[in-house]
């Protein structure tokens, strides 16, 4: 849709998001992850958190890009490397353009996944039901968190 979305989804794969000039100065990233919502104002502090996400190159294994009004949402499988683990992630991002730059990024990731847990995916994939399949995440998910 616009020049600023193809300059993001670039920087996305080049883990190039300092300095990116595809924000507002007043844009807001709204971001839902596993157990926890949090929100980044300022173009500088959302290139800082973006860039931490992704700390280098990253493939971008499937996308997806449909028009909304004043915007776009983009759907990105990625997959990269740190520390010769191989990782991936499963992100949609609901940009709202204004003069030109984005305004405002809703984004939903699935989280970082490590190679075990992919190949574990995997697995699942190929016999558990969709509701199964949740439910062992949950469980996991549960089992994982520190209680103080």
């Amino acid at each position: 849709m616009t020049d600023a979305i193809d300059q993001f989804i670039a920087a996305v794969e080049s883990a190039g998001f300092t300095g990116s000039g595809v924000f507002a100065d007043d844009a807001l990233l709204d971001v839902t992850i596993p157990d926890w919502r949090f929100t980044v104002r300022g173009a500088d502090a959302i290139c800082r958190e973006l860039a931490a996400w992704l700390p280098g190159r990253t493939n971008i294994d499937e996308i997806h890009r449909f028009a909304m009004s004043g915007g776009e949402a983009v759907e990105l499988s990625l997959s990269w490397e740190a520390a010769r683990i191989p990782y991936a992630c499963h992100q949609l991002h609901l940009i709202r353009i204004k003069d030109g730059l984005i305004a405002e990024d809703k984004a939903w990731c699935g989280g970082h996944w490590p190679a075990d847990l992919l190949a574990e995916m995997a697995g699942a994939d190929s016999h558990l039901s969709v509701s199964t399949g949740a439910t062992r995440a949950v469980e996991r998910n549960r089992s994982s968190r520190v209680l103080a």
